[in-house]
């Protein structure tokens, strides 16, 4: 997919930035071995997912990954490195799919905006994040 921003600091890959996309094939964005999955899959018309559940795996995560999706408006995504030093900022707008994997994060709001936000969970609280 050409719309793919990939956000590196160091040789560290911080976050993907897919923008407004609108795929004409099943494609992923993060490699099959990442905490998250995200990609677009893709279904003509008159087919089915089949009936099916997930089994249950145990898996192991060290860090909390997000997805953003901006519903509405437009925002500057600021990503900072492990040392809470920004690295990088982005403008990104409705359409736009965030995918946070390292760092830190922050954003910076230009108009009203609609963020749908996926991570892993349970969330425990407030104080599984540390503010800078």
């Amino acid at each position: 997919m050409d719309k793919i921003e990939k956000i590196f600091w160091k040789k560290k890959l911080f976050a993907y930035i897919v923008r407004n996309q609108k795929p004409q094939k099943t494609v992923f964005i993060t490699p099959r071995e990442s905490n998250l999955q995200v990609g677009f899959v893709v279904y003509q018309e008159n087919n089915e997912i089949p009936r099916h559940v997930h089994n249950p795996i145990r898996r192991i995560l060290d860090r909390t990954e997000e997805v953003l999706i901006v519903r509405q408006g437009r925002a500057r995504l600021d990503i900072y490195d492990d040392e809470k030093k920004r690295v990088d900022s982005k403008e990104v707008f409705e359409g736009d799919v965030i995918i946070l994997v390292n760092g830190g994060h922050g954003f910076h709001i230009y108009e009203d905006t609609v963020l749908l936000e996926i991570k892993q969970g349970p969330y425990t609280g407030i104080s599984e994040k540390k503010r800078f």
